[in-house]
């Protein structure tokens, strides 16, 4: 039977589950390697197919509420005579009561390893299918992966090297090893079948059972059918140009100025005229006067020059007023600062959503509401609620949360992390998330992306935008609002494993996003993007000035899935000529508290020529500055007779290595290509994770923690990977 006709003959009997029977027969027609079976209608029956099968047999009970049959037991294997294929049906028959439709049976299918597959339409991404270790634990282990549809043959491939139990995969106990390219023309028919069937909701096919010689065959199989899905209401893609306008506006009017402190109405132009901001700034305020030694206009329209931007700030019921005034001075951009809106339930949600209908119709493009601000470093905007200034660089960062937001980039500006741009998006009444990695996917200025995102607005197009800004700069990740998988009607593994967060996770590393597991990893990572080359591989050569640093960094890197590797005897050789004998002659690489200056200098070096490292970790080479000023300042207290041009001279030389080392490090980046990132012996506030070198693409990046580090290097590892999947050679 066709697919198509399927799928209508359980509709018109108002089913929502396929028979087992029927769920085979429709898998079959997607490639999928089902068991020979027969179907019985009686005990007898059942005996009779089951002899013609072959000994022994598996007997099921058939139906289509039958779907957990095993719990029921409703399943009997290994039967070896007909006297047993009748005992065992019929104690199947009072099981399962009037539910009984029928018998399955087929030759039993030998084989000790068990996996699953299955697919699922996601409310946000649509058709996603999964992999991993089936069998009676699947839901208790589950060591699944998700990879949204359509797939390839290159990423159906990487989805079944991701579960945990990947060794299962090889040979085992005298079996061979798993056809894995059966696996994969499995999980691609269960992609084609759900881009091409919406109205299949659900396909969970476990056991996944593999034989002796390592062919695949599916002994157990659930489909769950449902009308097509709606398409969730998506607001249409926004005007690129208009987003630009936001960020280069040359003049700016801020409706509803106040000359109370605190207020945003005073807060937000004081910072953008603070700021140094070199285009016109206009105050509107019905009351008029002045503040802060500036003319207030009492509606926009008195305002006398051109306004390319409007910054509203008035309560929420009055902002419907402000549209007129808008429209006849010709602006076009809005950032609409107010909160009440969608934020505030469902009476605020109409209230935005014939504000859009208003302001689409006047022309005009609304950022927020709801909104912390904007800023643009590189032509002095800052028209944030924080008073926070980052330098003009290369990194972009959006935030569904404006507090968060503003967090990072006071972390940036504490760092030394340039910025490109800043956006807090509200409410996203008009432009959306995907609208902003969109115009920073075409952007110029724009290297690394960074995002904290807690809800897409329209998850496909989410996905595949990210997926094509992967592809030019990276895309750096923190998500908020994890939630957990809603209860489903129909229960499978398929259904119980999928859950909003994991299905989100595995949107975005299909798509080559980073993530990151806290707000300082967004910021670690933004660094280390910014400043330094992709290592080629995952082989890290760590130097450290104390053995129990080195031990811990070597842990963090093979947890993070990086490798520190055994030196070679050439390495050693020449690290011979420069430590004491007595050094470890092992990787990590300890400096036995030698404080001749120059031995950092050569070993860094020694390491990066060496083609057994890909990146390189120095720990506690920098930073000894505040360490050495820390002694000085005891000595000062403690010996009046010390003499302290000496001391002076001291921090001379060790603030000179510190910076020549800084220079040096970049220098042999460019030399060798490989990224190399420090951790810190000591910091005081003058410490920074960056350090600019003149005249160099690359950076000096160090870190406070060896967490920090490793972690940096495993995310731009694991982007590495991802473009080496997708066949991408990025110039950076």
């Amino acid at each position: 039977m066709e697919v198509a006709e399927l799928i209508r003959k359980a509709r018109a009997e108002g089913r929502t589950a396929l028979t087992e029977a029927e769920s085979k027969e429709l898998l079959r027609n997607y490639g999928v390697p089902v068991v020979d079976e027969c179907v019985a209608t009686s005990v007898d029956e059942a005996a009779i197919q089951a002899e013609a099968a072959g000994f022994p047999v598996v007997v099921k009970g058939l139906g289509a509420r039958l779907t957990h049959k095993t719990e029921r037991g409703l399943v009997k294997l290994s039967l070896k005579s007909a006297e047993e294929v009748r005992k065992a049906a019929g104690e199947i028959a009072e099981a399962a009561g009037d539910d009984l439709e029928g018998f399955l049976i087929y030759h039993m299918v030998e084989g000790r390893r068990e996996f699953m597959a299955g697919l699922f339409h996601d409310a946000q991404f649509g058709p996603v299918v999964m992999f991993g270790l089936g069998g009676i634990f699947a839901e208790a282990l589950a060591d699944v992966t998700f990879r949204i549809a359509p797939l390839d043959e290159t990423h159906a491939h990487d989805m079944i090297k991701k579960i945990r139990a990947v060794d299962l995969l090889g040979k085992f106990r005298g079996e061979a090893s798993v056809k894995s390219e059966e696996i994969v023309s499995i999980l691609l028919g269960l992609s084609r079948l759900g881009m091409e069937h919406s109205e299949v909701r659900e396909v969970d096919i476990n056991p996944l059972l593999i034989g002796p010689d390592g062919r695949v065959t599916a002994v157990d199989a659930l489909v769950i059918v449902g009308g097509i899905p709606q398409k969730i209401s998506v607001r249409p893609p926004a005007d690129q140009k208009a987003i630009r306008n936001f960020f280069h506006a040359r003049s700016i009017a801020f409706v509803g100025a106040s000359a109370t402190f605190g207020k945003w109405g005073y807060t937000l132009f004081t910072n953008v005229v603070a700021g140094n901001f070199q285009g016109e700034v206009y105050l509107v305020n019905p009351k008029g006067g002045e503040i802060a030694g500036k003319p207030v206009f009492k509606s926009l329209t008195d305002t006398p020059g051109p306004v390319d931007l409007a910054v509203v700030m008035v309560p929420a019921a009055k902002v419907m007023d402000i549209i007129p005034q808008l429209k006849e001075k010709g602006i076009k951009s809005v950032l609409l600062v107010t909160s009440g809106f969608s934020d505030a339930g469902k009476k605020g949600l109409r209230l935005e959503e014939r504000l859009v209908e208003k302001a689409r119709e006047a022309g005009i493009t609304i950022l927020g509401p709801n909104t912390m601000g904007i800023c643009n470093p590189h032509e002095n905007l800052f028209c944030l609620y924080q008073h926070v200034r980052p330098k003009p660089g290369s990194t972009a960062l959006v935030a569904q949360s404006g507090n968060l937001g503003t967090q990072l980039l006071m972390f940036a500006e504490s760092e030394g992390i340039g910025i490109r741009a800043f956006i807090g998006s509200g409410n996203e009444a008009m432009i959306t998330i995907e609208d902003y990695m969109e115009f920073f996917e075409t952007d110029d200025l724009t290297k690394t992306v960074v995002l904290y995102v807690e809800s897409p607005k329209d998850g496909r197009r989410f996905f595949e935008s990210t997926s094509r800004i992967s592809r030019k700069k990276p895309v750096l990740m923190l998500k908020g609002g994890r939630t957990r998988a809603g209860n489903r009607a129909a229960a499978s593994h398929t259904g119980a494993l999928a859950s909003n967060i994991e299905v989100f996770k595995a949107a975005c590393r299909q798509a080559g996003v980073v993530l990151g597991e806290t707000s300082m990893d967004l910021l670690d990572l933004s660094a280390a993007f910014s400043s330094l080359p992709l290592p080629q591989g995952n082989k890290v050569a760590i130097m450290t000035l104390g053995g129990g640093w080195g031990v811990v960094t070597a842990d963090l890197c093979v947890e993070y899935g990086l490798e520190v590797p055994e030196l070679s005897s050439h390495i050693i050789s020449r690290i011979d000529k420069v430590l004491p004998p007595y050094w470890s002659r092992s990787n990590p690489v300890d400096l036995v508290a030698e404080m001749d200056l120059s031995v950092p200098m050569i070993l860094i070096e020694e390491l990066l020529k060496w083609d057994g490292c890909d990146a390189a970790i120095h720990l506690g080479i920098l930073g000894r500055l505040v360490f050495v000023k820390r002694m000085i300042e005891s000595s000062y207290l403690a010996d009046q007779t010390c003499d302290r041009k000496v001391l002076v001279e001291i921090v001379r030389r060790v603030a000179d290595f510190e910076l020549s080392y800084s220079e040096h490090v970049v220098r042999l980046m460019e030399k060798y290509g490989k990224p190399v990132l420090g951790v810190c012996l000591l910091s005081d506030e003058n410490a920074r994770a960056i350090k600019e070198i003149e005249g160099s693409k690359y950076k000096g990046v160090s870190f406070l923690t060896p967490e920090r580090a490793v972690k940096a290097l495993a995310g731009m590892y694991s982007y590495k990977c991802w473009l080496d999947l997708e066949g991408i050679s990025l110039k950076r």
